[in-house]
């Protein structure tokens, strides 16, 4: 079957519609190639057997179980069209009503040959047929229109689709949605919104492959992953970003520099605007939801990291430094900005200003270069947005606890409150290995004051490409991160989870503990090791403290105590156990050589033949 579906292109794909539907899955350049003999048939064989050898995944039921997909229908009134919107149900036990969760995990069951289905080609075709001058988010948001994707976005969210659009209108917020992405189910990236978190994926010159990257595609959004960045840096990567798009339901960005620099033989300096800008259309083209450009890495700031101790980090910032040192020209990307959003404008993709001067070591952090070219993303965001473009920034890097806020409100301030999109910031250096953790804890504090989407970092940052097992221990980092600043802005589905969970530890519904948590299996795997029988699921304590000191179990008592006597107030309580503990002192008396006294210290004299005795 597998050598026959190589084959098929062959003698399928003649006519214009079913090579249209051949382009949609494997890429224009596999068209093009087509015909160029042999070794076009063995490339496309390999991709489209590339599903058969791996292990697959575990499913949506195995990584939530009592978790079912849900949908809920909304209407958007201007079209008819009716919205499928998803999210995650979690079943609890006792007469509790389910929990619900943002999903992002897109649909399931699917064949990655044939990618997920066309969720947006009606929406975009109706507005195709609008004829207006512009076709972004922010164009129509201006207009006082709520699109598709706004409502989208608002039901997921549970606010109202007038407060999504006057936060997009304004660029307070974004919603990634290139209109050849039909696949995608829109998201929203924005300060006043839940705090969204980005998994980079993509493959290198030296490791992977298109199918372990689909796979971490899926895996991390599983986990909750609301964005992927593909930042393939080897061979295919228009096929692997062809493959990863046809397949993702979340918004999938780029640092399209990285590709323009594999058609020069990644040579810096024989790049220039028309292969950047070829590769720009091209990227567009497929579907890419926003890129990030480093066109804040201007010529005269790269002297200020001549002082660093670890210069400069970022690829893309490196890349145009090289190019503006070889010819001492200005950064190609800021001179053709304008050009830049004519070529988003066709197609809705937003764009990420890179931070190409961030810093790379704590040493580095908050220093002259990184906020020069911060304020010059500023510039390029204002630019952006008169021509209607969706922008965020980018943000570090490497930065030490006491430094974040200058991060947060500078960018604030400097970039009109533009969506703010940081790496992190890890916030010490000394643990290689453990960087997802140092980073969530700088993720967290950054995003509680008001960072809208987290990069994540993942256990191999600084050593390697990330595998699947460290994709998604990433994304559980950031989850984490994310919601503790969700919870730190006061978002009430946040503090409603938490409390969700809390109760069901409280009153031992163990299995509930495990389905409302972030990764349930994992929860479960760490509780059956030392309790792995049936019993201990209803059991009221667990092998921290056992059966005796469980303080749960404890306070369980004496709430059950305090019921059962009546007290209503901790007053009360105290009041009748010290009565109580009165009555008790009484009865305990005794007469002893015809004198009356109680227990030891009961009297001030003792008889002393009941001395003798103690």
């Amino acid at each position: 079957m597998s050598l026959l579906w190589g084959l098929f292109p062959f003698t399928y794909y003649k006519s214009e519609e079913n090579q249209a539907r051949f382009i949609a899955i494997n890429g224009v350049h596999s068209l093009k190639i087509r015909r160029r003999g042999i070794s076009t048939l063995l490339c496309f064989f390999m991709y489209s057997t590339i599903f058969n050898h791996i292990l697959p995944l575990p499913s949506f039921e195995e990584c939530f179980p009592r978790s079912t997909k849900e949908y809920t229908e909304t209407v958007h009134e201007e079209s008819g069209h009716v919205l499928k919107v998803p999210f995650r149900r979690v079943h609890l036990s006792g007469g509790n009503q389910p929990f619900d969760n943002y999903d992002t995990s897109g649909p399931q069951n699917i064949n990655p040959r044939l990618g997920l289905p066309k969720l947006r080609k009606d929406w975009i075709d109706r507005r195709s047929n609008l004829g207006t001058p512009r076709y972004t988010q922010m164009y129509y948001a201006k207009q006082g229109i709520i699109t598709e994707e706004m409502l989208y976005c608002a039901t997921r969210e549970g606010l109202n689709p007038e407060f999504v659009r006057s936060e997009v209108a304004r660029g307070r917020a974004i919603i990634p949605s290139n209109k050849k992405h039909l696949e995608l189910e829109p998201m929203i990236v924005g300060r006043n919104f839940l705090v969204k978190v980005n998994a980079n994926i993509g493959n290198s010159a030296v490791v992977s492959s298109i199918e372990e990257e689909v796979h971490k595609l899926q895996w991390a959004t599983m986990w909750g992953a609301d964005t992927i960045m593909d930042l393939s840096t080897g061979r295919h990567i228009h096929e692997t970003r062809e493959w990863i798009l046809r397949n993702s339901a979340v918004p999938v960005g780029t640092v399209p520099i990285y590709q323009a620099l594999e058609k020069v033989n990644g040579i810096a300096e024989n790049l220039g605007w028309e292969v950047f800008k070829e590769t720009l259309i091209e990227q567009a083209e497929q579907g890419v939801d926003y890129f990030t450009i480093h066109a804040g890495v201007l010529l005269r700031y790269i002297p200020l990291t001549a002082k660093r101790m670890t210069g400069i980090v970022s690829r893309g910032g490196s890349i145009h430094a090289k190019w503006c040192l070889a010819y001492h020209k200005e950064n190609f990307a800021y001179e053709h900005w304008d050009d830049i959003l004519d070529i988003c404008n066709q197609y809705d993709v937003a764009l990420s200003i890179g931070d190409g001067l961030r810093p790379g070591s704590i040493y580095d952090a908050n220093d002259a270069a990184q906020f020069a070219e911060l304020l010059t993303q500023g510039e390029l965001t204002r630019r952006a947005w008169d021509k209607d473009v969706q922008v965020m920034n980018e943000g570090p890097g490497h930065i030490p606890m006491h430094k974040i806020p200058e991060n947060m409100e500078k960018q604030l301030e400097w970039c009109n409150e533009a969506p703010f999109y940081t790496l992190g910031p890890l916030t010490t250096d000394i643990a290689p290995g453990y960087d997802h953790i140092t980073s969530a804890i700088g993720a967290a504090n950054i995003g509680s004051l008001g960072t809208a989407l987290l990069c994540y970092v993942t256990p191999k940052e600084h050593l390697g490409l990330p595998n699947r097992d460290d994709v998604k221990a990433g994304v559980i980092a950031y989850k984490i991160a994310a919601h503790a600043a969700d919870l730190a802005k006061g978002h009430p589905y946040a503090q409603s989870w938490d409390d969700a969970l809390s109760k069901a530890r409280f009153e031992f519904r163990w299995m509930d503990q495990f389905s409302l948590s972030l990764d349930p299996m994992t929860a479960m795997a760490f509780h059956d090791e030392t309790l792995p029988a049936d019993g201990a699921k209803v059991a009221h304590f667990c092998s921290m403290c056992g059966p005796k000191f469980c303080s749960m179990k404890i306070t369980e008592d004496v709430r059950r105590y305090a019921e059962e006597h009546g007290y209503g107030t901790v007053e009360d309580a105290v009041k009748g156990g010290m009565e109580a503990m009165s009555a008790e002192f009484t009865r305990a008396k005794k007469t002893v050589s015809g004198e009356q006294h109680g227990e030891v210290g009961g009297e001030i004299y003792l008889p002393e033949s009941y001395i003798a005795r103690t």
